[in-house]
């Protein structure tokens, strides 16, 4: 009797421990502090090609732009100071890669490789082209054409 209620309790205990919850996690959206919300929604549209949302959820002082797969880029403007760091970055992929470059050049916008050397994309060991470039509030984009 007492080896059947340590064999049922143990199988319930082993049971509750193993179970893991998937809850299916999918990403939402990014939100970026801006210091000057024209500058940098003029940027998402005309460098990065972003469609603007239009919806009446979105308060005063924030602008959403779509980035894709129902993901969004919220920009919020405020006067506080982020640190930015090339390490915190947001990534994003293209299959046109390399006419994305030749449009950043024609434009002379800056971009360089994860090293800082300028006009540079980097092939990964993994074969993926790399570079990043900065927006108007100095936030980190990495741009690849890793396959999705």
């Amino acid at each position: 009797m007492q080896y059947s209620y340590s064999l049922i309790c143990t199988l319930l205990f082993t049971c509750f421990c193993s179970a893991q919850t998937n809850y299916d996690f999918k990403k939402d959206h990014d939100a970026l502090l801006v210091h000057d919300l024209e500058i940098s929604a003029n940027f998402y549209q005309d460098v990065l090609g972003l469609k603007e949302v239009s919806s009446k959820a979105i308060p005063s002082g924030k602008r959403w732009f779509e980035l894709g797969n129902g993901v969004q880029l919220h920009l919020s403007e405020s006067k506080e100071e982020v640190p930015k760091s090339k390490s915190i970055h947001m990534a994003i992929t293209t299959q046109k890669i390399d006419a994305f470059v030749d449009f950043l050049k024609s434009k002379d916008i800056y971009f360089e490789n994860w090293a800082g050397k300028a006009k540079t994309v980097r092939v990964r060991a993994d074969g993926v082209k790399q570079f990043y470039i900065r927006d108007p509030d100095g936030y980190w984009i990495e741009v690849n054409n890793a396959k999705m």
